[in-house]
């Protein structure tokens, strides 16, 4: 039976914090190569409801999988969400501070699966919730980190920073630049005259069951075969020719993107950023090689769709989501029309996420 927050807290809890999911634009499989990233948040949130429990036990429940965890400080590691709330416990525990049992609930409108970074979401409505409960001061760069951390180290996905500090710091309307060895962060316009859509391709990602740790170990044996300690340093970009297949594929793409982060960043013309768009599915296609047939098909379907300037894969590829830049006032239309085509073969494309480019704000953990 899937309870409500009344029924779990036996009456309100403490604190209610939540985060956004996700958008990336440019900068995909550049931040574990302590590259550049341009994302943008998502209007769905993950909400995080907290107490203190009153006994020894940590208790999580999540209405979206109808599921309840239940561990103690000395007993077994949760299995599943619990493993990132966990995560979270336990790191902040590290700083110092000393965190009571809890009793936490969440619930997302974001949907899991799509690319959209439903975990680092909960990651940080899970850390901005127990910092509004504590009281502890830490900012949202060091809860980025500690989300991070929560990922590879208790969710065992071996990921970058960027979904972290999105969730941490970007809004909906305006692009979060980042720079994945610094941190350095700063808001950047989207493109005048334009709006986001998402469009799910009807493909699951499967994060734990892709190639993201080998792609990553590729790039770090093509970085130390170029003698740099990070694909970010290559000072020459034909230099990654000299490398064997697939290091060479792989190092070609992270430069490229790269470049084609700091290009945008700088502000370009919305046809502009829309051919940059374009050239990073293609890089991610061929030489990174994390889209499937579904999203290459997705993706052709919103080029030819009246409105729409670019349109790439979002999220670390194997399935889940693409999005496109359209002129203002057409994105709705413009993915209809490519779901239109697209599900012609018994595909279950649908929009996900029409991102409104004026500001909205959200309440803060109180």
């Amino acid at each position: 039976m899937t309870l409500s927050t009344d029924t779990f807290f036996g009456g309100a809890p403490e604190v209610n914090a939540s985060a956004p999911g996700r958008v990336n634009l440019l900068g995909e499989h550049t931040d574990y190569n302590d590259g550049f990233m341009l994302p943008v948040a998502t209007p769905q949130r993950t909400m995080v409801a907290i107490s203190r429990s009153g006994d020894d036990h940590f208790h999580f429940y999540s209405p979206n999988l109808d599921a309840t965890v239940t561990f103690t400080r000395d007993g077994s590691a949760p299995q599943g969400f619990g493993s990132y709330i966990e995560g979270c416990v336990r790191l902040v525990q590290a700083e110092g501070i000393e965190v009571p049992p809890l009793r936490v609930y969440v619930e997302t409108d974001l949907p899991v699966g799509s690319g959209l970074s439903s975990s680092a979401a909960l990651e940080v409505a899970t850390l901005r919730a127990m910092r509004a409960l504590l009281g502890f001061e830490l900012d949202d760069v060091k809860l980025a980190r500690i989300a991070q951390r929560a990922e590879i180290e208790y969710a065992r996905v071996n990921c970058g920073i960027m979904d972290q500090m999105a969730s941490s710091l970007a809004d909906e309307s305006n692009m979060l630049f980042i720079d994945a060895r610094t941190l350095e962060h700063r808001l950047v316009p989207l493109p005048p005259d334009t709006e986001l859509i998402v469009v799910d391709s009807g493909v699951a990602r499967k994060l734990a069951a892709s190639k993201y740790n080998e792609r990553r170990a590729e790039c770090e044996e093509g970085a130390k075969k170029l003698g740099v300690q990070a694909l970010r340093d290559v000072a020459d970009p034909s230099s990654v020719e000299s490398l064997p297949p697939p290091l060479r594929e792989r190092a070609r793409h992270v430069v490229q993107e790269n470049l084609r982060v700091l290009e945008a960043a700088q502000g370009v013309s919305a046809g502009r950023f829309g051919e940059l768009m374009n050239d990073s599915h293609f890089s991610l296609r061929d030489d990174y090689e994390v889209s499937i047939p579904e999203l290459d098909a997705l993706c052709e379907a919103l080029r030819a769709a009246p409105g729409v300037l670019g349109a790439r894969l979002t999220g670390a590829g194997f399935g889940g989501a693409c999005v496109a830049l359209c002129r203002k006032g057409q994105a709705r239309q413009a993915a209809a029309s490519a779901l239109a085509a697209y599900n012609q073969d018994g595909r279950q494309g649908r929009i996900l996420v029409p991102v409104p480019t004026d500001r909205k704000d959200h309440d803060e953990p109180v």
